[in-house]
């Protein structure tokens, strides 16, 4: 990996982009639950949450468990954090507030949408939604803060162990 790609906001969102089908994988949660990463731009994220029999939260509405799209929001809210950075940093949840709306239809995926709209120097504020087509008829909402964790010493330098 070319370590100006860690720096550069542009060359990191064009790594993220190219490398979206992977970036569920370092959290063990976002593993789990097999949702993708569809799209990335400048603090914006979107993924699918597909439907997974393991997820099912009532087995006789047979829809995704809350937790799960829960797990989803959250993570596409620190993607999101990457995404509007200047710097690569490892971001944490603070607070995350969850608003269901609506359930989720029975048996079909979801689709996540998370945004980093507001930079301090040491918190990131993030909002998401989950839905089925559009954002028309939200199945929850999400809001955010994200501590922003000092650069690990040698990651800039591309040293990543």
């Amino acid at each position: 990996m070319d370590p100006s790609s860690l720096t550069d906001l542009e060359k990191r969102i064009d790594m993220m982009r190219a490398h979206s089908a992977q970036m569920t994988n370092f959290v063990p949660w976002a593993r789990e639950t097999g949702f993708t990463v569809t799209q990335v731009d400048h603090g914006h994220i979107w993924g699918v949450q597909p439907f997974l029999e393991k997820l099912i939260g009532d087995p006789d509405d047979r829809v995704i468990h809350g937790g799960a799209i829960t797990t989803m929001l959250d993570n596409l809210c620190g993607m999101a954090c990457a995404a509007r950075l200047k710097e690569l940093r490892f971001v944490a949840t603070l607070d995350l507030r969850i608003d269901y709306m609506r359930p989720a239809e029975t048996e079909r995926e979801i689709i996540g949408e998370a945004e980093c709209y507001h930079l301090t120097r040491s918190v990131a504020f993030c909002r998401a939604w989950a839905y089925h087509e559009t954002r028309d008829k939200v199945i929850a909402t999400a809001q955010g803060a994200f501590a922003i964790n000092k650069p690990r010493p040698g990651l800039a330098s591309g040293d990543t162990k």
